[in-house]
């Protein structure tokens, strides 16, 4: 729930809750005090008596009052008669009050004789000011809390009446009132204080203790640590920001611990692959030493041997120094324009007399036009073509080697197809070729070692230059290995 929607609901359960127990408690209260009041023979539903007696005694006396002297000028016995006077005390009964009727100095009629029986002994004198005014006597008797209206009449035997409203006016009752009412409002407002209490503490405070758990967690370098889901509202919004926040930094120390494991690799790769070349290098310088190479032909054999040896050193600490560019993504590039047909003719003929020398046939062909042109760094496009050819001569498992090179056109772009017929790479490897540190051969002791960086480095180089690289294989017939790269075009006025 959002906290605006929370903050009206709380806004208008603190006004309409205590009101509706208030008036529950009023009612309640005010039910239970008039059942308190049946000891005297009252039965009261009029809960303007307990509030304010006075006043509804004046009220009712004066309706009375004018009924019954409408009554009398218009039959002056009316009020001699008992039926008469029954109907007129019942009006009144239910609101803690009845009436006397006074005939000189005795008891002619009353609503409630145990009540009247308290009072009549005290109760005012026959006044012929009464007879005919407009305003009745009012008379409250304090040490019985009761509230007397007096009207004077004469009976038609010319008998002195007296014509009484007597009110249970007790001020006990309306002090009762009050300090239940008192008392109920702050039970009332305690109990609405914690309803708002736990159902905020429950909608907010526990998700943010929760999340406060979490982030503890994370501190503390928990990154398994999950939230529950949180579906709406802020909280909603905080929770999905918390387990997007740790499932990256769950990513990112995964990816971190994978470096760190893959940079131990490569140190291993390396050193074991510096070892071999250096092991050779020795074992040659060694047999010089000794005279072993006793003739100029075994000298020059064991010379070409160290420098080989030398070469593949420096090969090694070349793929080092450009992988820690690819890391830091700062392999230094210097593109030029670049005449395909010229650039690849070169490259061909540097490495067809290694190839030669390792017993390696190298077909070269070029199906692009002679004045091609590709935006390319030389450099750097001669390590992909070195590293792939690198591979095919390090995989190479037959007696006569071959090796071809194809250049296709694609109307806006070319395609270089280097191919060879060594002993290819399986299905389930073949999507793992370009990622760093991947060998199909994975054991330490081959004879062909390697980094496992080569190919991630030529795949890094081509994409850098707007191509894409991929590879095609079948196991014991050879791969070839495709990439391309867009035309140079000149911009048409």
């Amino acid at each position: 729930m959002k906290f605006k929607t929370r903050i009206l609901i709380t806004f208008f359960t603190i006004i309409l809750l205590p009101l509706v127990l208030a008036v529950t408690a009023f009612l309640g209260i005010g039910a239970y005090l008039s059942r308190e009041q049946e000891e005297y023979g009252f039965h009261n539903s009029d809960y303007n008596v307990l509030i304010d007696p006075a006043q509804a005694s004046r009220v009712m006396s004066d309706e009375l009052f004018y009924e019954a002297r409408s009554k009398l000028k218009e039959d002056p016995s009316l009020l001699e008669d008992k039926i008469f006077l029954e109907s007129i005390n019942g009006k009144i009964s239910e609101k803690s009050s009845y009436i006397i009727i006074r005939k000189g100095e005795e008891l002619y009629y009353t609503g409630n004789k145990l009540a009247a029986s308290q009072i009549f002994d005290k109760l005012p004198a026959f006044t012929e000011e009464n007879i005919d005014s407009d305003m009745s006597q009012s008379i409250y008797y304090d040490d019985m809390n009761k509230m007397v209206r007096q009207m004077d009449f004469y009976f038609r035997d010319g008998s002195k009446g007296s014509f009484f409203v007597v009110t249970k006016a007790n001020s006990i009752v309306s002090r009762k009132l009050f300090v239940d009412m008192a008392i109920s409002i702050i039970v009332i407002l305690l109990i609405t204080s914690l309803f708002l209490t736990r159902w905020i503490s429950k909608g907010v405070f526990e998700p943010v203790n929760q999340l406060n758990i979490a982030m503890q967690n994370i501190a503390e370098g928990n990154l398994e640590y999950m939230l529950p889901d949180k579906n709406d509202g802020e909280i909603g919004d905080l929770y999905r920001n918390y387990e997007d926040m740790r499932l990256r930094l769950k990513e990112s120390t995964d990816e971190k611990i994978l470096a760190e494991k893959q940079n131990k690799e490569l140190v291993s790769n390396i050193s074991h692959d510096l070892k071999t070349p250096i092991t050779a290098i020795k074992g040659y310088v060694e047999g010089i030493m000794d005279g072993v190479a006793d003739t100029p032909e075994k000298m020059d054999k064991y010379i070409k041997t160290i420098y080989n040896k030398a070469n593949d050193m420096d090969r090694l600490i070349n793929e080092l120094t450009v992988y820690s560019g690819i890391d830091s993504n700062r392999i230094p590039y210097h593109f030029h324009k670049i005449n395909v047909s010229e650039y690849f003719g070169d490259c061909i003929e540097e490495v067809g007399l290694d190839l030669e020398s390792k017993n390696i046939k190298l077909d070269y062909s070029s199906l692009v036009s002679p004045d091609t042109l590709i935006i390319a760094d030389p450099e750097q496009l001669k390590r992909v073509i070195n590293n792939i050819i690198g591979n095919s001569v390090k995989y190479m498992d037959k007696q006569r080697g071959e090796i071809d090179i194809r250049i296709l056109d694609e109307i806006d772009s070319i395609r270089v197809e280097i191919e060879d017929n060594g002993k290819g790479i399986a299905a389930r490897d073949l999507p793992n070729i370009f990622e760093r540190f991947f060998r199909t051969d994975a054991s330490r002791n081959s004879a062909q070692g390697g980094s496992g960086i080569g190919l991630s480095i030529v795949k890094k180089i081509v994409e850098d230059h707007g191509g894409y690289i991929w590879a095609t294989s079948k196991e014991g017939e050879g791969t070839c290995m495709h990439f391309v790269i867009r035309k140079y075009q000149e911009m048409q006025d």
